[in-house]
């Protein structure tokens, strides 16, 4: 699995974590319609399905510690 950018992935997971706020203040479609854009993208970027597994695996990239890997692959970067 690639690894993503450190710093694409907390910019993503601060618009998530803001959002998530905001919508639960105030319910709008805009929001909600971002929210999702976000969700999908954080998906997409760690390689999961859920939004739940993509934070865990956004939080462990950024912790320095490699996420388990549903293809059972290393998690180890090309860049190495």
């Amino acid at each position: 699995m690639l690894v993503p950018d450190p710093k694409v992935v907390r910019r993503l997971l601060t618009r998530y974590a803001s959002l998530r706020i905001a919508q639960a203040e105030r319910e709008t479609p805009t929001r909600a319609r971002e929210l999702a854009d976000v969700s999908h993208t954080l998906c997409v970027l760690t390689g999961t399905t859920g939004i739940h597994e993509a934070i865990a695996r956004a939080d462990a990239l950024l912790a320095g510690g490699n996420a388990p890997d549903p293809d059972g692959e290393s998690g180890l970067s090309l860049a190495g």
